[in-house]
């Protein structure tokens, strides 16, 4: 092993039980632990679950964005300094301040801790209070995928101009990323696919990315003890939001066409906002009776559902990785995906049936094919596992990861003793 290293983990929220973030922090701290360093998360609202042995630094925000009471209005106690009025302000005026913010604080909070790092890695919120963290430490990123890839998914489902406006608005802080990104240390992503998009939306020359993909704990995530765990015709569907990139209404559109032949259902390990689009669809294609919306779930209920399910479905429009996909592979689940982003990447061409992103006949027939071919289902299933097991753990990623801040430390000194 090289040398031990002192690491300053940001991110700007980290539910623990949904979405990437929560996951990629627990998981990347305890395997770099593990491998011998020391780790700290510095982490915003929803804070995150941590293993045993991995300390977290709160950074609290004003918390705008809680459940059951987003967009609350604080009370005026509650605002400290100008950073939290200027958090209040930018979502009064529909913007997204999080990002921003976070790193203020988290600049604010590591100016007096210079000497407890080696390195700060920032989670994907690429605000500009990193080009303060970096003149004191090295500081590198990850970004799982350019979040303009969302906006402009967005954008082009929007159904006004005045709904367009307002996500533009919502999405400005990109504009930051976009300029924050190309002058930190490194950068690291998930997958060749999302390479490509950050130079293409950031402007980072590929060469200057370093692709480390994510995993699973193959312990945990793990095949059912026996065949007979599934149920028929389930399926399961992973999403952190009712969002368009992530393709649920295709998904119950597709559903709907599947149960004029058959009986399916589908379990949804996410929520359906009140009024969206997949909210809005449930009613108009007659699919109350037939869908479960989980909410978020702990991770030991979240590999039963995969355990138990037929197929799972990924129907984005766009992934910068898929983690429900190496989860539902390391579980020996079948996949159906789209070829949307870095899908075909990550899942190959044995673990899953693909199909165009947005085709909803398409997608009713694969499912409808790995439904009724138990035969394709473990075939299906083996070949994910197998493609897991050589790819994609946590412990790959943290040794990959913990190799990549080494060759940052040491370009970062030769600069300096260059400029000497």
């Amino acid at each position: 092993m090289g040398r031990s290293l002192r690491v300053a983990l940001l991110s700007y929220r980290s539910k623990p039980h949904s979405g990437g973030q929560g996951v990629y922090v627990r998981a990347l701290s305890r395997e770099l632990r593990e491998l011998g360093h020391r780790v700290e998360v510095l982490s915003g609202q929803p804070y995150p679950e941590l293993d045993p042995g991995v300390p977290l630094t709160r950074v609290p925000s004003l918390d705008l964005y809680r459940e059951p009471d987003p967009f609350r209005t604080p009370r005026p106690g509650e605002f400290r300094d100008l950073v939290d009025l200027a958090e209040w302000a930018t979502m009064c005026t529909a913007g997204f301040p999080e990002p921003l913010t976070f790193t203020l604080r988290a600049a604010r909070l590591l100016a007096s801790r210079t000497g407890d790092f080696d390195l700060v890695h920032d989670n994907q919120s690429l605000g500009y209070g990193l080009l303060r963290v970096r003149r004191r430490l090295p500081t590198v990123a990850t970004v799982h995928h350019p979040v303009a890839i969302d906006r402009d998914l967005e954008l082009a489902a929007a159904p006004s101009l005045r709904r367009r406006v307002t996500l533009g608005r919502w999405y400005a802080f990109t504009r930051m990323q976009a300029r924050v990104a190309p002058r930190l240390d490194g950068l690291t992503t998930v997958s060749e696919s999302s390479r490509r998009d950050i130079t293409a939306h950031m402007g980072v020359p590929a060469a200057a990315v370093e692709v480390i993909p994510v995993g699973i704990d193959p312990e945990v995530f793990r095949p059912p003890a026996s065949r007979t765990a599934r149920e028929a015709a389930r399926i399961v569907v992973i999403t952190s939001a009712d969002v368009p990139l992530k393709g649920l209404v295709p998904l119950l559109e597709a559903l709907a066409k599947l149960r004029t032949e058959r009986e399916a259902v589908l379990t949804v390990i996410g929520v359906a906002r009140a009024g969206g689009p997949a909210d809005t669809a449930l009613d108009r294609l007659g699919l109350r009776g037939a869908v479960r919306f989980t909410g978020p779930v702990p991770q030991e209920e979240l590999v039963r559902h995969l355990q138990t399910a037929t197929v799972v479905a990924i129907p984005s429009l766009y992934e910068g990785f898929s983690l429900p996909a190496v989860e539902a592979m390391a579980c020996g689940t079948p996949l159906v995906t789209t070829d949307a982003g870095a899908l075909p990447e990550v899942v190959g061409s044995h673990a899953g049936v693909q199909v165009p992103a947005g085709d909803v006949d398409q997608l009713a027939a694969a499912l409808q094919l790995v439904i009724d071919h138990p035969s394709l289902q473990e075939q299906l299933g083996r070949s994910g596992r197998a493609r897991v097991l050589g790819a994609y753990t946590w412990r790959r990623t943290a040794e990959c990861t913990a190799e990549w801040y080494g060759e940052v430390l040491d370009r970062r000194s030769t600069a300096r003793d260059g400029s000497c």
